[in-house]
């Protein structure tokens, strides 16, 4: 694996094996984004392909055997190179669709590991049949450059049947001698719903179309038609456009559109979108590992939702089945909100005000259209789940988001909490929050009566369930599962619904509450390989122990640790390490990334605050892992806020206090709104 700057690797497009060895533009903010980091093996379910922000194409290799987003770094056979998946989802994955193999027979075709390199953007490698591969793409297309040796013959294995999961439907048919057209109809994550996708395939050169003996297209390209490269290799690029889930879109294609700008120009474009999102937040101090840890982090914030419409297709498929036209904005879709809701999109809302407003009304739109807490089977991208979208859009509309729809889906919203299962002491728990958050959105529309009945709903069957599952510690506390569980212990699940902490101060006081939070992570009960205890360090502040999240976070995201729990159940063995290291096993074992859920959550941590009842838009503080962080805020990235840590390593017994713009704040928290305000705040 080498690390390769785009910069550097756009003017390095010929086969791979020209690219001189260290070749690497310093300075530049992408450079510290290691697009390897947790995609090896179960530790973080990630893929180094080329995308861009919030796209639906990745185009990357698929190992055989796979893993959940298709790509294994420690499996270097594949089984060809497919156009989207998402990112650490776990379950069985979805996408994988449109898979090309450079070669004859499709057998055995290797990775060359050493000749491997990504940035965002951007994807390359040579295969061991001496075909060399490269990637960029935008929104809707995916832009892939086969280089064969002058020698052989130039051939693409299509499988137009390729999944991650079960594939309902699928078809191709040439079109052109540089064109096809296909389809496939897939389930979702965990065969959960399904998909619809609709794509174009343009070749640079004629082809001819046969059929092979497992089902695979074989595309021959006429010799007359290949650019020949200075190293005497035959080029052939594909480009695959995919459309809003309707196969009447790619209608509105012309040829000449597809090939208007060169590959290059289109991986400089790639590099420049992501450029500007993670130039929003700019870190000083801290190791280089860190700082790589950081922006890939960041990085993996903005890989969805993903934009399903443009301003050529404006018509998308609906969750009802029908066609929708876009006409408030960019739609998008693709959502795994029970994971990402905690952590993505409050970050999203504050770092991306530009996408922001489009993102939030594309989710009420569910709630018009047709929500299920799963995906739906009228889905136009691969997407997995929609639980607490009513906190997501409330914590949006405090931080200031313009959400036209939201008055419209309300009604849908009171629907969906009719429908909240109560069977299992986490669905309780989960539902009060659920009940509080359309509480909290009902008053901000000023339905005041609604108000009062939900928030009485949701602290009802708080109330219910809490001091009787979770109140009165006992040894069952520690087992995985217990008591119709989902992904947890009693320990990790009783701090659940952290709205509701002053109800949990009064039914077991605030002093024995704070004695089992110290308790609960001494005794190393935390789990910081899933999602339904991410935000227990953060808690201490609202107990009068302020100074114990900088403490606990920063062991958590830079120190060896014990990890007693995995996804399922506890280690036969804790394992013993980092949670995130610069490396392919760059999480815990079995720690799902949860497409952003994780990355986000080692953004805030690093950054010193942290979103810890999503619908409040209030962040809890807390000194930040670098000493100054700067964000760059609003939709024009004018409004600047500095994050300063003075004295650190004098004190041995942590900060003394916070500063907010020179004015001390007793309670170490600030709300999103002041905060985007911009100011300085300082640890002291």
């Amino acid at each position: 694996m080498k690390k390769l700057s785009l910069a550097a690797a756009i003017l390095l497009l010929s086969p791979v094996g020209a690219v001189a060895e260290g070749t690497v533009v310093e300075g530049d903010v992408l450079d510290k984004v290691n697009l390897f980091l947790g995609t090896a093996d179960d530790y973080g379910q990630m893929a180094p392909g080329a995308t861009v922000p919030y796209s639906q194409i990745q185009v990357c290799p698929d190992s055989r055997p796979r893993q959940h987003p298709g790509y294994d770094y420690e499996v270097p056979t594949i089984s060809g190179f497919s156009i989207n998946r998402l990112s650490g989802v776990g379950g069985s994955g979805c996408g994988g669709n449109v898979s090309l193999m450079p070669d004859a027979t499709g057998e055995d075709v290797r990775l060359l590991k050493e000749t491997e390199q990504a940035s965002p953007g951007y994807y390359r490698v040579r295969l061991s049949n001496g075909v060399s591969f490269a990637a960029t793409a935008d929104h809707r297309m995916a832009v892939e450059r086969f280089s064969f040796p002058e020698a052989s013959e130039a051939v693409l294995l299509l499988n137009p049947r390729s999944a991650f999961d079960r594939l309902f439907a699928a078809g191709f048919q040439q079109k052109t001698p540089t064109m096809g057209q296909g389809f496939a109809e897939c389930a979702n994550t965990c065969g959960r719903g399904r998909y619809h996708l609709h794509y174009r395939l343009y070749t640079s050169a004629p082809f001819s179309l046969d059929t092979i003996a497992d089902g695979r297209l074989r595309l021959r390209f006429q010799e007359a038609g290949f650019k020949i490269q200075d190293a005497g290799f035959k080029e052939v690029e594909v480009r695959i456009v995919v459309s809003t889930g309707l196969a009447d879109e790619l209608d509105k294609l012309t040829e000449a559109s597809v090939w208007q700008t060169d590959f290059q120009t289109l991986a400089a474009r790639a590099r420049a979108q992501w450029q500007r999102l993670l130039s929003t937040v700019e870190v000083e101090g801290g190791s280089a590992d860190q700082q790589t840890l950081f922006y890939t982090s960041l990085y993996r914030t903005f890989h969805s939702p993903f934009q399903v419409t443009d301003p050529l297709m404006t018509r998308y498929l609906g969750t009802d089945g029908q066609p929708h036209e876009a006409t408030a904005g960019t739609y998008y879709s693709s959502w795994s909100l029970w994971d990402t809701y905690r952590t993505k999109f409050p970050l999203i809302t504050l770092l991306d005000g530009e996408h922001s407003a489009d993102i939030m009304h594309s989710l009420s739109q569910l709630f018009i259209t047709g929500k299920k807490d799963w995906s739906t089977d009228h889905e136009c991208v691969p997407t997995v789940r929609t639980e607490h979208a009513i906190a997501t859009l409330l914590d949006a509309y405090r931080q200031g988001i313009s959400i036209p729809a939201l008055r419209d889906a309300y009604p849908g919203m009171v629907e969906e909490v009719k429908r909240l299962s109560l069977k299992s002491p986490d669905q309780c728990l989960e539902a009060s929050g659920d009940f509080w958050a359309l509480g909290e959105l009902a008053g901000e529309l000023g339905l005041t009566e609604d108000a009062a009945r939900w928030s009485r709903r949701g602290e009802a069957i708080f109330d219910s369930i809490w001091p009787r599952e979770f109140q009165h510690i006992d040894e069952t506390y520690t087992k995985m599962r217990g008591n119709g569980l989902y992904q947890g212990t009693r320990w990790q699940y009783r701090w659940g619904a952290p709205m509701y902490l002053p109800r949990m101060i009064q039914f077991a006081g605030k002093k024995k509450l704070a004695s089992e939070l110290q308790q609960f992570f001494h005794e190393e009960l935390y789990n910081q390989g899933n999602e339904p205890d991410i935000h227990v360090p953060f808690l201490f502040g609202r107990l009068g122990m302020p100074e114990q999240t900088g403490e606990i976070v920063r062991s958590l995201a830079t120190t060896s640790v014990t990890h007693r729990y995995g996804g399922n159940d506890a280690y036969p063995t804790p394992f013993v390490g980092c949670a995130f290291v610069n490396q392919p096993r760059g999480y815990c074992p079995e720690m799902d990334e949860d497409d952003g859920a994780m990355s986000a959550w080692y953004v805030f941590a690093s950054i010193g605050m942290y979103p810890l009842v999503v619908g409040e838009a209030v962040y809890e503080l807390f000194p930040p892992l670098f000493d100054k962080v700067t964000l760059h805020l609003g939709a024009d990235n004018q409004t600047t806020v500095v994050i300063r840590v003075e004295g650190r390593g004098k004190q041995k017994n942590g900060f003394r206090h916070v500063t907010w713009n020179g004015k001390r704040l007793r309670q170490h928290r600030l709300s999103v709104r002041e905060l985007k305000q911009g100011g300085e705040l300082v640890f002291r």
